[in-house]
């Protein structure tokens, strides 16, 4: 199963990132796309999916949070990464109205810049969204027709705002957040209705620990290792086969990022 959401470029896997990465793989994990965040970020999950050659592959971009830390808005770093092969997708990008860490003017004008340079470099887009679905579908559904995909990465909006997207014809990101039946209680209700074709799983490592694993890490961080945990709770909420989910998310994975 691939992992479409890791940050393993976080400073909490400064000590045993390698014995994380071998979790993983005896997991069953067989690929994993690690988050290109910031200006910084970017280039090091870059780097690290070189060191990792057929197993890991990186996204490049700037997520809401810091599109204040973006002066120029051609995005010359993360055009340039994007040329990388192991660079598979633009993003994290998009908006998050939750913590307006970065001015909202701010956040638009930088999310519009990353999806008119996927558009420009053919590239899919990895999506965050939060509390800002309106404005988020305005800015982007006029590039829609123009990428080759884009993916809304850990979806944790209402049945209205997915049915929206699946409409717009977005792929959907489901993490741990399932595992949690106190928060997590919307999610569970509405994951069924995601269509086969358009549903990814990931853990979103090292946050969003599953709430219902057993037992839990002392570190209380999540890591790829645990995403069978994950998808087999997301077949048991759709009533279906976990290996049979397993291999249509890798399948739906394998097609979107061109892996």
């Amino acid at each position: 199963m691939i992992d479409i959401g890791v940050n393993l470029t976080s400073s909490q896997f400064d000590k045993d990132r390698e014995d994380v990465v071998s979790r993983a793989k005896e997991a069953g994990i067989s690929a994993m796309v690690l988050t290109g965040t910031d200006l910084e970020s970017s280039p090091e999950a870059a780097a690290m999916a070189e060191s990792m050659p057929g197993f890991a592959f990186s996204t490049a971009g700037v997520h809401p949070h810091d599109a204040k830390t973006v002066d120029d808005l051609t995005l010359p770093s993360i055009r340039a990464l994007a040329h990388q092969p192991q660079v598979v997708a633009i993003g994290e990008c998009g908006l998050d109205f939750n913590r307006d860490f970065s001015p909202r003017p701010q956040q638009e004008a930088v999310f519009e810049a990353h999806l008119k340079l996927a558009v420009e470099l053919n590239l899919p887009v990895f999506l965050h969204c939060r509390d800002a679905h309106e404005r988020f579908m305005a800015i982007l559904t006029p590039y829609l027709d123009k990428l080759p995909g884009a993916v809304l990465h850990c979806f944790t909006g209402s049945e209205e705002e997915l049915k929206a997207c699946l409409e717009a014809g977005l792929y959907i990101g489901i993490t741990g957040w399932v595992c949690d039946e106190r928060r997590g209680e919307a999610l569970r209700a509405i994951v069924p209705l995601i269509p086969d074709d358009k549903l990814m799983i990931e853990t979103d490592a090292p946050y969003l620990l599953p709430r219902d694993l057993k037992p839990k890490p002392k570190s209380r961080r999540n890591e790829p290792c645990y995403l069978p945990h994950i998808a087999s709770e997301i077949a048991a909420l759709r009533q279906q086969d976990t290996e049979q989910l397993i291999t249509q998310t890798t399948l739906n994975t394998r097609r979107f990022f061109g892996l």
